[in-house]
């Protein structure tokens, strides 16, 4: 039996999810089923090296699925895996296990999606409940990189697309 209200939040979600994919440059989104997708972030991050040192990368990869009680009840740590790369260097990342924080059910796809790149930037971290330890510490105690990596937008802002496109007309 098909749950039409769960059918019609999905291809919301791919509807919205991909208008923000196409007004981003940091942003791929590939659904690659009904209920799951693939996102791409082109931001600065941060791995770990095999010899210990903590540089900056520039592609993140992460699934998102919405199960069918997404809708009613949330597991968190189902919703979003960390597919690669899996050395990367953050307190609330330790691949395959992504921690948001609290998600609601019905959470829609664009926040996820803001919260992942907010997660890869360092725009958002929390230390005092992290998944890697060794990153909480190392992120509490450093001051090479300013925080947040990344300060571009997701979402190309209106006005410089306006700009841009009224240049090409003419």
């Amino acid at each position: 039996m098909t749950d039409a209200i769960y059918e019609a939040f999905l291809q919301e979600q791919w509807r919205a999810g991909r208008e923000l994919a196409d007004h981003s440059d940091l942003l791929d989104l590939d659904v690659i089923d009904h209920d799951r997708c693939v996102a791409r972030f082109f931001c600065k991050g941060l791995v770990r090296q095999p010899d210990g040192q903590i540089v900056e990368a520039t592609d993140f990869v992460v699934g998102i699925w919405f199960p069918s009680d997404y809708l009613r009840t949330v597991s968190p740590h189902e919703i979003v895996t960390w597919f690669r790369p899996t050395n990367v260097w953050h307190p609330n990342l330790l691949p395959p296990a992504c921690c948001l924080g609290p998600i609601a059910p019905g959470t829609e796809l664009v926040d996820l999606l803001y919260q992942c790149y907010e997660i890869i930037t360092y725009g958002n971290w929390a230390p005092h409940d992290a998944l890697n330890r060794e990153a909480a510490q190392w992120a509490r105690n450093q001051h090479r990189y300013p925080f947040p990596l990344d300060r571009r937008p997701l979402r190309r802002r209106v006005l410089d697309l306006q700009v841009k496109e009224e240049g090409n007309d003419r």
